[in-house]
């Protein structure tokens, strides 16, 4: 007897075993085998810089004039359809550079009107994150003797039109103002021509849910609760599928930030493909507009973004 249900417990342990790896071997889960510069001096007010409020308030707490802006917290590479990938604050809010500063030596020309359209960031407040390296970040000495930071060089400021995360509207003013790209530069789009596809699946940092995981188009990829990795159910069906489109599945060899073995590809009841990370399908939604939206998190208490580590993100944006 203690035997036979030795055997039996044997087989049953393999049997799990089994159906635990069918996610990755399944027919119906395919392996897709798929140094800070020395500061300088700044200079005269710069000209060119468009207009703006007297205060940097659209963002939170900017002093504008010679006074520093709001803390730049924990930078972020954000991609966006036109630009490319841009730097924002913790906020989510674009970071800009000016045609009339230099960054060898890093000077700023931009003092008393100028610096209430577009208010400094301050010096140590701020840290890189993925995609931008700590070497990079220095800061200026400003007229005033406050402390500006740099990127690449480059002092870096926040625009006062700029009223909600993610808006671009610095970028282009007067000709001489541009949103920051991840290496200091100009974020101009064309770093990324002549090499799509980009990151089929890559970690970018939202203000306000962390790091989560994102499609080649920047588009937040989200997992429906009432889905199920094991055994694999798919609830999102008809005309849920209006709303919530299933990821299509990727190589698994070009995603970034992220182990590959949680990327897997599943087949749909329709026979379709649609990708799966950590076992579970994973969908794009229609109510994000653009790249770095996160408005399909916690959506009727059932959709979520997921986090670098293949995990539900339960965490709910600020409004």
């Amino acid at each position: 007897m203690n035997k036979r249900r030795q055997i039996s417990l044997a087989g049953t342990a393999l049997t799990v075993m089994v159906l635990a790896t069918a996610c990755d071997g399944s027919p119906s889960a395919k392996d897709q085998g798929y140094d800070t510069r020395p500061a300088a001096n700044s200079s005269e007010a710069g000209k060119g810089y468009g207009s703006g409020s007297g205060s940097a308030d659209g963002y939170g707490g900017g002093k504008g004039a010679d006074g520093m802006g709001a803390a730049g917290g924990k930078l972020a590479a954000r991609r966006t359809a036109d630009l490319g990938q841009v730097v924002t604050d913790d906020k989510g809010f674009t970071l800009y550079r000016f045609d009339k500063d230099t960054a060898k030596p890093p000077a700023s020309h931009c003092d008393g009107d100028c610096a209430k359209a577009w208010p400094p960031v301050p010096a140590g407040s701020a840290s890189a994150s993925t995609g931008i390296a700590a070497s990079a970040l220095g800061e200026v000495v400003r007229a005033d003797g406050s402390r500006q930071l740099t990127l690449g060089g480059w002092p870096v400021y926040r625009y006062v039109k700029d009223t909600a995360p993610g808006d671009t509207k610095g970028q282009g003013v007067g000709g001489t103002w541009n949103a920051l790209a991840p290496d200091g530069k100009k974020a101009s789009g064309k770093a990324d021509e002549g090499k799509q596809p980009t990151a089929p699946v890559s970690v970018s940092d939202s203000a306000g849910l962390g790091r989560i995981l994102v499609d080649g188009q920047g588009r937040t990829l989200y997992r429906f609760n009432k889905d199920s990795a094991w055994p694999m159910k798919f609830a999102c069906t008809d005309a849920c599928l209006d709303t919530w489109k299933p990821a299509k599945p990727v190589d698994k060899s070009k995603v970034r930030d992220i182990p590959g073995k949680l990327v897997s590809t599943v087949t749909r009841p329709d026979g379709t493909e649609q990708l799966a990370i950590d076992c579970w399908p994973v969908y794009w939604f229609t109510g994000d507009s653009k790249a770095g939206d996160v408005n399909g998190q916690g959506k009727q208490g059932l959709w979520f973004a997921v986090d670098d580590k293949g995990k539900k993100v339960t965490t709910t944006p600020a409004p």
